[in-house]
């Protein structure tokens, strides 16, 4: 069924694949392993070559250091991980952030390398894949890819900065984004700040 997905709150082992691509916003992927070692979710990691790049332009951490942020490191052409068979059962993937090469490539089925034949595996397994692509502007190729990809059940969940929550940091905002993407696996992060009404509204 074209964009089924299995119910966030299924049984399926407290376990998430985390695919960090070269886009830029590195951070997003980062501050993801730290909330699933906040909320006692197991992560798996898979990180391109170009992420690792990424990383060392956009932030103090080494490589070594991110990995340590993870429960499970897999190399990236390590095509008989575990993370690469439907019968390993998890909570779905989230890709963060997702470059438009990987959001491409996870979208024809093509896939050449771990982290996206592990998306391939999440789309056919109907479980929630989140990919918070990082791009502006877009163009129609874009945007069909897109298309396609929300018919094939993946959520695109570009970050984008919440206003409402009266961020004071980069950092409060780069939370914000992750914890709402985790919100799409039923995990609920206490970074998150939630809209709760407006203030000082009147009723007409």
């Amino acid at each position: 069924m074209n964009g089924a997905v299995r119910n966030p709150s299924s049984p399926d082992p407290r376990r998430l694949v985390v695919g960090i691509s070269g886009a830029s916003g590195v951070a997003y992927g980062v501050r993801t392993l730290d909330a699933l070692r906040d909320l006692g979710v197991e992560s798996h990691l898979v990180v391109t070559r170009a992420a690792l790049l990424t990383l060392s332009q956009e932030t103090e951490i080494s490589a070594d250091d991110l990995m340590g942020r993870a429960d499970v490191t897999h190399r990236l052409n390590n095509v008989g991980a575990s993370i690469a068979s439907g019968s390993f059962r998890t909570m779905g993937m989230i890709v963060a952030p997702c470059s438009v090469r990987t959001m491409s490539e996870i979208a024809t089925g093509v896939t050449s390398t771990l982290l996206t034949r592990a998306a391939d595996v999440v789309l056919k397994e109907r479980r929630p894949l989140v990919l918070m692509v990082r791009e502006t502007p877009l163009h129609l190729g874009h945007l069909r890819t897109m298309t396609a990809l929300a018919e094939m059940g993946a959520v695109i969940a570009p970050p984008l900065p919440a206003f409402y929550a009266r961020p004071v940091s980069i950092a409060e905002m780069i939370d914000q984004s992750v914890g709402r993407a985790l919100d799409l696996f039923g995990l609920d992060w206490p970074a998150v700040r939630r809209w709760d009404g407006l203030k000082g509204a009147t009723a007409e």
